[in-house]
């Protein structure tokens, strides 16, 4: 398959506020314009919401870099999609919030001063919930897979983040991300990314869940035009990445959330 075909770019006027969030805006952030499972709760509606991941730029205007799924009663991210694409970058944690997931009126991602202040944190992780923790604002689209500066600000919502253990943070889950931005920049044409955590027991700040497990998958075209993918997930027993098959990663998540659970949708 060509890379051209491989990639679908459709950027969608911005709707109004009044209208749900939905991975129809961006769909360009997945393969085939197609996004991993999309989970729901039969007893919250509004549990997980669909965040096309926006910063407005000099002229006021939309401009998305990648998509969450975000879990509102445990405050942290399910996954967060994008299109690999990286460049060497001076990192600027700004850390902003999801205005409109607590009743503010800005749709993009902004300061914690955009939600009205009986609401802020009912809905999101906010920064005072990691001071004094002991856990770091774990990225899913992390800064290294980025490839402008917008794009790298972008990355720094508290959405795109998950409490991580410090050592797995910056030791076995940066190698990772270091490894597989070589891999990809060395033997694909474009790539996909899918990262996410499966949240476990322990919860820090106000009801923010603690990460048991970050994951991770690709699709890349490589220069045959074949597709190709791999999974990973840690941290294992001892504290370290391990690959994994897309399919035998898509079991562990089917089996962590009680239904079928698919990163790709069967297109890669």
């Amino acid at each position: 398959m060509p890379y051209s075909s491989f990639m679908l770019l459709v950027l969608l006027p911005a709707i109004s506020l009044a209208e749900v969030t939905s991975f129809t805006r961006c769909p360009q952030f997945f393969v085939g314009g197609i996004p991993p499972t999309v989970l729901e709760d039969k007893t919250d509606n509004n549990r997980y919401e669909q965040i096309c991941q926006c910063l407005l730029d000099q002229n006021q205007k939309l401009e998305y870099f990648y998509a969450t799924l975000y879990d509102t009663r445990n405050k942290i991210p399910v996954y967060s999609a994008y299109e690999f694409r990286r460049a060497d970058l001076d990192r600027d944690d700004r850390w902003y919030v999801e205005p409109q997931l607590d009743g503010g009126t800005m749709e993009c991602m902004g300061s914690l001063n955009k939600i009205p202040s009986a609401n802020r944190g009912l809905r999101q992780a906010l920064n005072k919930d990691y001071e004094g923790s002991g856990y770091d604002k774990g990225h899913l689209f992390p800064v290294y897979h980025t490839h402008t500066v917008d794009t790298m600000l972008a990355t720094s919502t508290l959405t795109n983040a998950a409490p991580q253990d410090p050592s797995f943070n910056r030791g076995q889950w940066r190698r990772y991300e270091e490894d597989v931005a070589t891999l990809l920049q060395q033997e694909c044409e474009g790539a996909y990314v899918v990262t996410g955590v499966i949240p476990g027991n322990q919860q820090i700040g106000d009801g923010v869940r603690v990460a048991q497990y970050y994951w991770s998958a690709f699709c890349c075209s490589g220069g045959s035009g074949a597709l190709r993918s791999e999974g990973y997930i840690g941290p294992d027993n001892n504290g370290r990445v391990q690959k994994v098959e897309v399919k035998k990663l898509e079991a562990i998540l089917s089996d962590h959330y009680g239904s079928e659970f698919s990163i790709f949708q069967g297109t890669c």
